[in-house]
């Protein structure tokens, strides 16, 4: 188990390095193979917009 130092990554050790680049590369390939419609740019934005309002209303 080699350890990594902080300030190169983001992980303790190789082993926990590679193991979210396999958990990564999973869900990268699952997505590109996905075939179910997208959600259209202006919704995502509604959202976008809805989500900032709710949490600036929290805040106030």
């Amino acid at each position: 188990m080699a350890k990594l130092d902080p300030i190169v990554s983001e992980f303790a050790t190789t082993e926990e390095a590679e193991a979210h680049d396999l958990w990564f590369r999973a869900k990268v390939a699952a997505a590109l193979t996905n075939s179910s419609p997208g959600i259209p740019h202006e919704d995502v934005v509604r959202r976008v917009k809805a989500t900032i309002e709710r949490n600036r209303k929290k805040q106030a």
